[in-house]
């Protein structure tokens, strides 16, 4: 059953149209992978289903709702999370203020932290303290993945998880979001350029170029594209 269906949007910055005629659907309860370069597409889709810039053209329909015109507040309280490329953490706020910020989504202020927040990411319950600016790349990534899972969502959108960490805390940040889906039934998208990590936990994709979705399938149809051999990176 789908749980989102992004029907031939089109998002312009200014008069520089950057996304034409994209058209894709998430499965309920599927890691959804969105794959190109830099500069196709792909990250102003992910706001345009955020609501953070609008689409000029086309709908966004998430359980059967028109989302395309609602405010991003509206849209994360009908349950969708979303952690930027780049993760966007508040470095001179504390991991606890942190995840505490991931509950104001809710629109009831601050709310207590879901208690399996840290048997995903263990490594923050020593870092409560310390100002999310001292954490280390990999553990900022992890940061911003438990700050949106604090505001209790059933859909995530994720943002070149892998982008500037290392290898070993990449594969761990992937079995977390393969654990995450597979214990709480969580959908995700993941945009990427990392081929590896799509591989490994993503089940089917899409390939972005030039401002449109290129060609769909499952992972290893997807892996085969000439396209992808191209542009993206095969690694840990």
């Amino acid at each position: 059953m789908n749980i989102l269906e992004v029907q031939n949007i089109h998002v312009a910055y200014g008069e520089s149209e950057v996304c034409h005629d994209v058209s894709f659907h998430v499965n309920q309860g599927e890691i959804l992978c969105i794959l190109g370069r830099n500069g196709v597409g792909k990250t102003t889709s992910m706001k345009a289903i955020m609501g953070i810039v609008p689409a000029t053209k086309g709908k966004i329909i998430f359980k059967g709702q028109d989302i395309t015109r609602l405010r991003p507040y509206q849209i994360a309280r009908l349950g969708i999370g979303y952690v930027p490329q780049g993760r966007m953490i508040f470095p001179q706020m504390t991991v606890e203020e942190n995840l505490q910020s991931g509950t104001l989504v809710l629109g009831k202020g601050v709310q207590p932290l879901p208690d399996d927040i840290f048997e995903w990411f263990p490594v923050l319950r020593d870092r409560m303290h310390q100002k999310g600016g001292t954490l280390s790349g990999g553990e900022q990534q992890q940061l911003a993945i438990a700050r949106c899972m604090a505001g209790n969502p059933d859909f995530i959108l994720l943002d070149e998880p892998s982008e500037g960490i290392q290898p070993n805390i990449v594969q761990k940040i992937r079995e977390i979001i393969k654990q995450i889906n597979r214990e709480k039934g969580i959908t995700f998208i993941l945009v990427e350029q990392n081929l590896k990590f799509c591989l490994d936990c993503g089940s089917r994709g899409y390939i972005m170029e030039t401002g449109s979705i290129q060609s769909e399938g499952d992972m290893q149809t997807i892996a085969t594209s000439p396209v992808i051999q191209q542009y993206l990176t095969f690694k840990a």
